[in-house]
């Protein structure tokens, strides 16, 4: 072989590896942008959770122990105080 025959089957194998690695990053970026889309639902199944863990909370509190009890019947009275006064505030403003 001369060095033209090898230079020509180096170029060869150069563009094939070049091939190669453009369809690797084709496939790797398709991965990538199904686990954003993967990453994204579950932030939103995140969210729900704690959501829904909140209102378990609160509910729990209800239905739990004495001091409990206590603590939310002091959340209900002071939040009908509170609407109790904008009420009050409103009707002295007509």
């Amino acid at each position: 072989m001369n060095n033209f025959d090898t230079l020509e089957e180096r170029i060869v194998q150069l563009l094939n590896k070049l091939k190669e690695n453009h369809l690797l990053i084709n496939k790797l970026k398709t991965e990538n942008q199904q686990y954003k889309q993967e990453s994204s639902s579950l932030e939103t199944q995140i969210s729900e959770l704690k959501r829904e863990n909140e209102s378990l909370k609160v509910a729990n509190s209800l239905l739990g122990s004495k001091e409990s009890k206590a603590i939310t019947k002091r959340k209900i009275n002071s939040l009908i105080k509170e609407v109790d006064f904008c009420i009050h505030q409103l009707s002295e403003v007509r």
